[in-house]
């Protein structure tokens, strides 16, 4: 009979799903109660736990490095890396492994987040070395900037944790959050299907998706992009019109659009179209002689794409705006807290924060180290670089709200439209202190290295934060773990972008694209080397965001289509499609949402696998290995249209396969 009863309390102590109030508000009195008991303590940061987090955090890292600087698009790696994590604690037979699980997941997606701060500012120091020869970029510079902004990301966001995790419950859809969350709890149901069938899934895709971009990338068997120039219709009417259309090829993108969804794709898309489309047949027709004898690539680059640089800035100073609100309750609560003067309650494992008063004094310390590192590490004088460290300051802790509501809503972090808002700021206010030129480029970049890092991690951190919060976890010792995550990420990001400008570099017919970066650059060598700054440009491109905001359309999303390039937006378009399709592809609901999820894990296989494997072709070429296609540009081109259209069919017929 006792025996009985503990296994009675024991099913009630620990489910195998989420609560029914998971995803929705509660009602008046209702509390929520996650997976893993409050009262109880378990397994969290052990020695595996820790050590699986790190190196999953380094592969990821170098993988989403590539990625990012490839196609302008950094993936999230929580999903895989949730995955993996459950794939690896079921093979090893580890009990209470949920966890040591969330722990794995929180420390190794600081690769995604540092990576997006580090390459979206960074390589344009590369970009415009090609230029100004004197300008020096060292590994430390890199390092310490994605280390301190990581750091600050982290500070800054754990006095708005309880708002946005549990004062707004079931008020965000954290999509994002939301997908870890089932891959995570997936292993605890004992479902045959579920954990091993994943692992089994995921492998497959990632393979498909690696050999296919791997093939691409080194041997140029087909087209990586196609594009109506190759044809002499497209041609001739790009010479006349400056008319084009192209779609990127590769498996990781397609992935990516698969999970960003329709909608946001939809939006993307629409701004590349309006830019290439509209913009560049206008400036190539009525645009004076310089311009009209340009193609439609370099109108793109060189005008074009400065109207959506001016759309992301006003697009961040509206999320600013909005956030507000959220800013001041956050700031209060804290405030309270550390004087002691909030409702003294029992704080349960579950509800446990780093103390307010140590949160305090790490943000004060790691401010101290920011401010030496730009006045002995980067400018040089004093006065200079408190100026910096302030604009830092108050911008990356205006901007943590912004960051962390974007993911929680729609599970994207617009970090390079805020960064570009910094630099145009910043470097506005460095001109008008004396620090220009090369030493004012240096000092403009490595500082947005900086914020752009810390609205990442902020962003980023949500995350795991909720997944932390739906399933039981301490939030102490992910925010603890956090940092030695966020240091291991920083070091092998910097020694990626390193090898990676080695082999590729960021200039030229064959480097890597780097979009964020390349718009980082055209915006700061006119303000720091007396050009002239395309103002009315950036001005066209603030009014349209206002305007898109006031129509209830996704400003940041649209602005951020204009100054991607087209390649590389269509087949974000294609991606969302078919998850469209997928989710609507059974009459039956239950059944239409297990092809929609399956379809999401195999889209993260085909990113995860395209990135990594693009990193071991970047060693291929390190090790000198050069090989040069024999095929014509039609037959590149027709062989291209083929293998799109088979691995777009992979994914849809994979998708299907799912069961209810």
């Amino acid at each position: 009979m006792q025996n009985e009863k503990e296994l009675e309390v024991n099913k009630t102590i620990d489910p195998t799903e989420l609560p029914e109030n998971a995803f929705r508000e509660l009602k008046d009195g209702e509390e929520y109660r996650p997976v893993m008991h409050p009262e109880r303590n378990y397994a969290e940061a052990t020695p595996y736990s820790i050590t699986m987090g790190l190196l999953l955090a380094v592969i990821f890292s170098a993988a989403a490095a590539y990625l990012g600087l490839k196609v302008g698009q950094v993936f999230e790696a929580a999903i895989p890396i949730a995955i993996i994590a459950v794939g690896l604690s079921g093979a090893l037979k580890k009990k209470d492994a949920l966890g040591q699980n969330v722990i794995i997941q929180s420390i190794g997606a600081c690769s995604g987040v540092i990576v997006a701060g580090a390459i979206f500012t960074l390589p344009a120091l590369y970009i415009l070395q090609a230029k100004y020869p004197e300008i020096s970029v060292n590994f430390m510079q890199i390092f310490l900037s994605s280390l301190l902004g990581g750091i600050l990301g982290i500070l800054f966001f754990i006095p708005f944790r309880k708002y946005f995790v549990k004062d707004m419950h079931g008020k965000y859809p954290f999509p994002e959050a939301t997908a870890t969350t089932q891959v995570l709890i997936s292993a605890e149901g004992g479902d045959k299907s579920g954990n091993g069938g994943q692992a089994k899934t995921l492998i497959i895709a990632s393979l498909i998706g690696g050999i296919y971009d791997y093939i691409v990338a080194t041997f140029g068997w087909w087209a990586e992009t196609i594009t109506t120039t190759a044809a002499s219709w497209g041609a001739t009417i790009a010479e006349k019109t400056k008319v084009v259309f192209s779609c990127n090829t590769g498996a990781a993108l397609l992935g990516l659009g698969y999970i960003v969804g329709l909608k946001y794709a939809f939006v993307i898309f629409a701004g590349s179209l309006f830019v290439w489309w509209i913009i560049i047949p206008l400036l190539g027709s009525y645009g004076s002689a310089e311009i009209a004898a340009m193609d439609a690539q370099s109108i793109f680059s060189e005008h074009a794409r400065l109207i959506g640089i001016g759309g992301i800035a006003m697009a961040g100073i509206i999320g600013i705006v909005k956030s507000w609100p959220i800013i001041m309750q956050a700031v209060g609560l804290a405030g309270r807290e550390f004087k002691g003067s909030a409702a003294k309650t029992k704080t349960v494992r579950w509800q446990t924060d780093l103390s307010m008063k140590s949160v305090v004094f790490y943000i004060a310390l790691a401010l101290v180290v920011v401010f030496v590192f730009f006045w002995i590490g980067v400018i040089g004088t004093l006065w200079q670089a408190l100026v910096a460290w302030i604009v830092v300051t108050v911008i990356a802790f205006l901007f943590t709200t912004v960051a962390a509501n974007a993911i929680a809503i729609v599970g994207s972090n617009p970090v390079s439209g805020m960064t570009l808002m910094t630099l145009i700021i910043a470097s506005a206010i460095f001109v008008a202190i004396g620090l220009n030129g090369t030493n004012g480029i240096v000092a403009s970049m490595v500082i947005g290295g900086v914020v752009c890092t810390a609205l990442s991690m902020a962003g980023g951190f949500v995350t795991d934060l909720k997944i932390g919060y739906w399933l039981g976890s301490t939030p102490r010792k992910q925010e603890t773990w956090k940092f030695l995550g966020t240091l291991v990420s920083a070091a092998t990001v910097g020694g990626v972008i390193l090898v990676l400008n080695k082999v590729y570099g960021f200039t030229g017919d064959d480097a890597l694209v780097a979009p964020q970066a390349n718009a980082m650059a055209k915006v700061i060598e006119p303000l720091m080397m007396g050009g002239d700054t395309p103002w009315i440009l950036y001005f066209v491109g603030a009014i349209l965001a206002l305007l898109l905001n006031w129509l209830g359309v996704p400003a940041l999303a649209f602005c951020l289509g204009m100054f991607i390039p087209l390649p590389l937006n269509t087949p974000m378009l294609v991606g969302g499609a078919i998850a469209y399709f997928v989710a609507k592809s059974s009459k039956e609901e239950s059944l239409s949402k297990a092809r929609h999820e399956r379809g999401t894990l195999i889209a993260s296989g085909l990113i995860a696998g395209g990135a990594l494997f693009g990193v071991f072709a970047a060693i291929t070429k390190f090790a000198g290995f050069e090989y040069t296609s024999p095929l014509s540009e039609g037959m590149s081109q027709s062989l291209g249209l083929v293998a799109y259209a088979l691995l777009i069919c992979y994914l849809m017929w994979d998708s299907r396969r799912a069961k209810a």
